[in-house]
């Protein structure tokens, strides 16, 4: 009987222990427990329907419109506005050069001249020829005053043999001219090829052959720039363009489009444009190799989104156009970029939302929560 009371004892002690135990487990549980989703409801987070996909946060921009309005780097080729190598149109020997490289020269200074002993000759024996001619004229004339005297037809053969040789002294006598090489124009000697005592002529002619000296016109400059064929359609004539040489890091120069060749370049595609730059000082140089700040001037207003927001892969250039926060790639052509936005061409309007950060893991069809960016990084 004894035995029986104690062994109900201990088991009701081993229940009390339990009970305990149990209670104190309850009441330590830590603060941070999972939370029931009856709880999760509770909270105010909206309820995702059962079989339906979690919307992935995405930042998303505004498609906007806009004039393009840019400058890209070209390079250009700085030309005289004149040039022109200069040579003898007839043989003679170099009596005296008056410039030498570097001189600059006004319209009409004689650079160069020449004697040609043989043309001096045939001048002296034409004068000789016209006196005699007109002096066997005038005889004749005086005496057909008497009729009978003359003949009217040695008459006539007198007067045309006087303006034969007339003819012919006017002709050496403007060869003669050409003994003296002048400068057609305003500009600077940048070669000189002759010195006195040399025999030249023209080209087969002499020991020399041209040119003797070359001219430049460099106060007034022609830039001659290869714009491609992509910005063929904005060249603006007229337009008022910037450009530096290495020579003056520091100063910017600029010119005006004056002439476009309306022709593309088959192996450059490009189309020579040139440039009028005035050069009064001639700090600039005939044959520098400026970088030319091209102005890029859209003809109307365009559509333009992030850089970053359009994707091309190996197939195709899209962007992610988000509607009714459902994913979309739209195909679009990449026009010019400005800053951090580039032109776009594709099915797009103004104000539609692209994906901000463009990627072909997000596919088409994903639901996604729309973050909009006002500003573009």
């Amino acid at each position: 009987m004894s035995r029986k009371i104690i062994g109900i004892g201990l088991a009701l002690l081993a229940i009390v222990g339990i009970g305990v135990m149990v209670m104190s487990n309850e009441r330590g549980s830590p603060p941070n427990s999972p939370i029931s989703s009856s709880s999760t409801l509770s909270s105010g987070t909206p309820e995702i329907p059962s079989g339906s996909i979690q919307p992935v946060s995405v930042e998303v921009v505004a498609v906007v419109s806009h004039y393009l309005e840019e400058t890209i780097p070209l390079p250009g080729e700085l030309l005289p506005f004149l040039a022109v190598d200069l040579a003898p149109k007839i043989t003679g020997i170099v009596e005296s050069v008056k410039v030498d490289r570097g001189a600059t020269v006004k319209k009409g200074d004689v650079l160069i001249q020449l004697r040609a002993p043989e043309l001096q000759a045939q001048r002296r024996e034409a004068e000789a020829q016209l006196r005699a001619a007109t002096i066997t004229y005038t005889r004749l004339h005086s005496a057909a005053s008497t009729p009978g005297i003359v003949a009217g037809h040695d008459l006539e053969l007198a007067q045309h043999n006087q303006e034969a040789f007339e003819a012919r002294l006017q002709s050496l006598q403007e060869m003669e001219k050409y003994l003296r090489v002048v400068a057609p124009f305003d500009g600077v000697i940048t070669q000189r090829n002759i010195h006195p005592g040399a025999l030249v002529g023209p080209d087969g002619g002499g020991d020399r052959v041209s040119p003797l000296v070359r001219l430049e016109q460099i106060a007034h400059l022609r830039l001659i720039v290869p714009v491609p064929e992509v910005y063929v359609g904005l060249i603006s004539k007229g337009a008022r363009v910037t450009f530096t040489v290495p020579a003056y890091p520091q100063k910017t120069f600029s010119g005006v489009v004056s002439r476009i060749s309306q022709s593309i370049n088959s192996t450059t595609r490009s189309m020579p444009v040139e440039i009028d730059v005035t050069n009064p000082d001639h700090r600039l140089a005939a044959g520098m190799f400026p970088e030319v700040r091209w102005p890029i001037l859209g003809a109307s207003p365009t559509l333009f989104v992030p850089v970053s927001s359009v994707v091309t892969t190996t197939e195709e250039t899209f962007v992610l156009h988000v509607k009714n926060h459902i994913v979309d790639w739209v195909p679009v052509h990449k026009g010019t970029r400005s800053g951090s936005m580039i032109e776009v061409f594709g099915a797009l309007q103004v104000g539609d939302f692209v994906v901000l950060r463009g990627t072909d893991e997000i596919r088409p069809g994903t639901v996604i929560e729309s973050l909009p960016v006002s500003q573009v990084p």
